[in-house]
């Protein structure tokens, strides 16, 4: 399926754009954070690795597998945090993807995660659900409670406790879940 990236999704206050190599200075800043580091598994500490960060948000645009939304103030501006929808592609199944975020520190706490959240959410509902998609996963460590709190306000339902898998998952993680039916502005695929 050949997905149409779009040139921009509105949320209440925020853009939302795929990134783009004017990102790379932003990013830089943004992964200064300790705790963004901590939550994340692509660090980027300078242009090289900024490079290869958004290499991998390109290719997964182009592969279908990973949809990268940079999110901005709403006159596009100030960079302010970072929802991805993942799929399994080609291979995996086509009824489940999986929703990822991060927020720069400066913005934390003005809901800007949550409005993000939602806006891809619905984004990926209306794209994906007549190939099938039925639910996304919001998936967070326990000892992440803030990301529990954006899965709460951005509808997605406690579904189980997850086992830690060291050495990539260190620590016991929670799965949320948004299904398709529950979410109000997506019309049926029927």
């Amino acid at each position: 399926m050949t997905v149409r990236v779009p040139e921009a999704l509105l949320a209440e206050g925020l853009l939302l754009r795929p990134f783009g190599d004017a990102d790379t200075p932003a990013l830089i800043e943004a992964y200064r954070d300790e705790t963004l580091r901590r939550f994340t598994r692509l660090p980027v500490e300078d242009a090289g690795s900024a490079e290869r960060w958004l290499a991998v948000q390109h290719e997964g645009w182009a592969a279908g597998t990973r949809y990268s939304f940079a999110v901005l103030d709403a006159d596009g501006g100030e960079l302010l945090g970072n929802v991805a929808l993942k799929r399994g592609g080609a291979a995996g199944p086509a009824d489940v993807a999986e929703v990822g975020y991060w927020t720069a520190a400066p913005a934390r706490g003005r809901g800007v995660a949550p409005r993000g959240v939602q806006a891809v959410t619905a984004w990926a509902f209306e794209t994906f659900a007549p190939s099938g998609l039925r639910r996304i996963d919001l998936l967070h460590q326990v000892d992440n409670p803030a990301s529990c709190r954006v899965a709460q306000k951005s509808g997605y339902v406690f579904e189980e406790v997850l086992s830690a898998l060291p050495p990539e998952y260190p620590v016991d993680g929670h799965r949320h879940a948004r299904k398709w039916l529950d979410v109000p502005e997506v019309r049926s695929p029927e």
